[in-house]
């Protein structure tokens, strides 16, 4: 059904016509890597297009944002950011907002190699690709518009890119479903950014971005006070017609993935949608500003097409779930600051296969990806967990080598065991430190897991050379059958939210983290002895302490330039 080879031109009709689930399945399974294949990428890649990481909009004003960098022992800390109610809530004005976009979509720093320079930013990417954008949509704010407005944020130059302006009548609309003190930030990608590097496995890359986008969306409005929640219910196509990316085409064409709404004031209900009707007033929105372009040229990758669109949202009503929770937050006096952390994550690049991390601080970034009482960051995703942990633990003090799984709701251990002949016969692990708070791992196998997570990772060193590794493990079927297509997408943002938590746990403790986007999937799959696709391996990672290629050198994200 999928081109090997790329081809120009879209989809056959009567693809495009075929059953949007089975085209997804179809995908799914086209783009896994195995031992004896990969999926289609280009044959070499073709530096002369690679594409530009930053999207601007030419003709669009412009408002430069103040940078506002972390100070030294500046509250909040890290810990009590995570924790309701221990942070007080900033006032929404336009130094509050600089802060959000600085502290989750903005540059963090910049890297050199001989003549060679290439910045980093708080959110990663797959490929240092970044093929995220971000539109704010929010109230009258001084220094930033009289109207409320759609905005593209650029990072490269940390500003405000205003497109549109919104009537007073229509954002009291928007007002009335958000509640006051609540603005939007809209997400979409750029496919062809990954596309060019990993072909067809793309559209997977773009979605675990989504998911990384959103935790440091949520994580950035935790230092400030404030809450975030993914509201999906607008179409894709309201979507684009809000941010003006509906008179796009072609493959640098940005493609909606949803909407954050980020509450700055305490409220009893969480943040909804507005209805169709006020998106349906929005096709009068004039939006100013052409986009620039990133290549000069292209290679069209028709499986990405293909599984877009399947994967496209109607109008929908999604149902928010109640999501069983561990137990509370407790806010520590760690004194290590949020923001730092947050603006210091990199990406590690190797490790020194010989560093071990303690058992409580092993269990800390365990708990970490549990959501809990008094939770500021889990909520941001309105439905229970779908994604389990797999963990190959390599060097953790007290605990044995192996091969574990940490169930992130509880109620699927029946499922798991039911499904998988390894669960089936695992051993109970409950975790008795200081940190754990009743944490149960179930315990697959006992021994060294180096070799293990080295050959399913595509054979990378790093996968065996940190403290542990991670196989994010999505309950497949049952979602795609609950919410349709859509599962798709969401089942990796869920990844990329875990992997972004993975991140800034392990900074925090002293060591780094970093996503393996290529894997062999249903090597792990065998692995678990699982014999169906009710449970799929979406995304890897793993974290250690980092070996640092002296030959680079580090540079300031923005430079000298003032603010």
């Amino acid at each position: 059904m999928f081109w090997r080879k790329p081809k120009t031109g879209p989809a056959p009709e009567a693809e495009r016509r075929a059953d949007p689930l089975r085209l997804v399945l179809a995908y799914h399974e086209a783009t896994k890597h195995d031992f004896h294949r990969f999926a289609a990428g280009p044959p070499e890649l073709d530096w002369d297009t690679q594409p530009d990481p930053f999207r601007t909009f030419v003709g669009a004003p412009r408002v430069r944002l103040a940078r506002v960098e972390p100070t030294e022992g500046e509250r909040p800390h890290y810990e009590e950011s995570f924790c309701e109610g221990a942070v007080e809530a900033r006032e929404l004005d336009v130094r509050s907002l600089a802060q959000l976009l600085f502290d989750s979509l903005a540059l963090s720093g910049a890297k050199k190699y001989g003549e060679a320079r290439w910045t980093l930013r708080v959110n990663p990417s797959s490929g240092n690709l970044h093929p995220t954008e971000a539109y704010v949509i929010a109230a009258p704010l001084v220094g930033a518009s009289e109207s409320a407005f759609v905005a593209h944020y650029e990072p490269r130059e940390h500003a405000l890119e205003l497109r549109a302006q919104l009537s007073a009548e229509i954002w009291r609309d928007f007002e009335a479903s958000l509640g006051a003190g609540t603005f939007l930030v809209a997400l979409t990608s750029i496919h062809w950014r990954e596309a060019w590097k990993y072909g067809e496995r793309a559209f997977r890359y773009s979605q675990l971005d989504c998911g990384h986008a959103i935790a440091a969306l949520a994580v950035a409005a935790a230092a400030l006070g404030w809450s975030a929640h993914v509201l999906d219910e607008a179409s894709h196509a309201e979507l684009a017609r809000l941010c003006g990316t509906d008179r796009q085409a072609g493959p640098e064409a940005e493609v909606p993935e949803t909407l954050v709404a980020i509450r700055t004031r305490a409220g009893a209900t969480r943040p909804a949608v507005p209805g169709a009707s006020v998106f349906e007033r929005l096709r009068e929105l004039e939006h100013v500003g052409r986009p620039n372009d990133l290549s000069s040229g292209h290679m069209d990758w028709q499986a990405i097409e293909v599984v877009e669109e399947a994967t496209r949202a109607a109008r929908t009503e999604l149902a928010r779930e109640q999501v069983a929770l561990w137990g509370a937050w407790k806010a520590g006096d760690e004194p290590i600051s949020l923001r730092r952390i947050v603006r210091q994550r990199r990406s590690a690049v190797a490790f020194d296969a010989r560093s071990a991390i303690a058992r409580d601080a092993f269990e800390q970034l365990l708990r970490r990806l549990l959501p809990r009482e008094r939770d500021r960051v889990h909520p941001v995703l309105p439905w229970a967990p779908r994604v389990d942990v797999l963990v190959f633990v390599h060097r953790v003090e007290g605990l044995d080598p192996g091969l574990y799984l940490l169930l992130r709701d509880a109620e699927r251990e029946a499922r798991w065991r039911e499904r998988s002949r390894v669960v089936a016969g695992a051993e109970r692990v409950v975790m008795e430190g200081p940190e754990a708070q009743g944490l149960v791992l179930l315990r697959l196998e006992r021994g060294d897991a180096r070799s293990l997570a080295r050959s399913v990772s595509c054979q990378q060193d790093i996968a065996a050379d940190g403290c542990a590794a991670f196989a994010f493990v999505a309950e497949f079927e049952a979602s795609l059958a609950t919410w349709g297509p859509r599962a798709y997408r969401r089942l990796h943002w869920e990844c990329g939210f875990l992997g972004q938590l993975v991140y800034l746990e392990a900074e925090a403790l002293g060591l780094r983290g970093t996503g393996i986007g290529c894997f062999f999937d249903d090597a792990v799959h065998r692995r678990l002895g699982l014999v169906e696709r009710s449970f799929q391996s979406l995304y890897h990672f793993t974290f250690g302490a980092p070996v640092e290629d002296a030959r680079i050198e580090s540079a300031p994200a923005y430079g000298d330039e003032s603010a």
